[in-house]
């Protein structure tokens, strides 16, 4: 998969309910102009091993043409990305959400939005 062409990206955590349930607000809003793909498929895999580092699986992933945004910095590039992307893509999104965690609870959804608030990362692309 060629990450260049396929930009902005969204990555998230594809076995976790309510990382799903983002990732389908976000591509709700996006109107079908982002790609989205979950940590755990092979497209997801690939971009783990090209780009990302170890903590990759900590946060969810916007990737434009420059630059890797993880977690709370990703946020202002998602909003930006939301707005003024008009690529439109062809493929129609299918969510699996393979929870095998207790993630519909209060005390996950605190959890997920504490860890989104701690966890930032930017890395630059060659």
């Amino acid at each position: 998969m060629d990450i260049k062409e396929n930009t902005p990206i969204v990555v998230y955590d594809d076995q976790c309910y309510l990382c799903t349930k983002f990732a389908k607000i976000v591509n709700f809003l996006a109107r079908g102009n982002l790609t989205i793909i979950g940590h755990y498929s092979n497209q997801g895999e690939e971009i783990r091993n090209q780009i990302l580092d170890e903590s990759a699986l900590d946060m969810f992933w916007l990737i434009d043409e420059k630059t890797a945004h993880g977690g709370r910095a990703a946020l202002l590039p998602l909003i930006q990305a939301l707005i003024t992307s008009k690529k439109k893509t062809s493929n129609k999104m299918k969510f699996n959400s393979n929870c095998e965690q207790e993630c519909k609870t209060v005390k996950s959804v605190f959890i997920r939005s504490a860890s989104l608030l701690s966890n930032s990362k930017t890395i630059e692309l060659k």
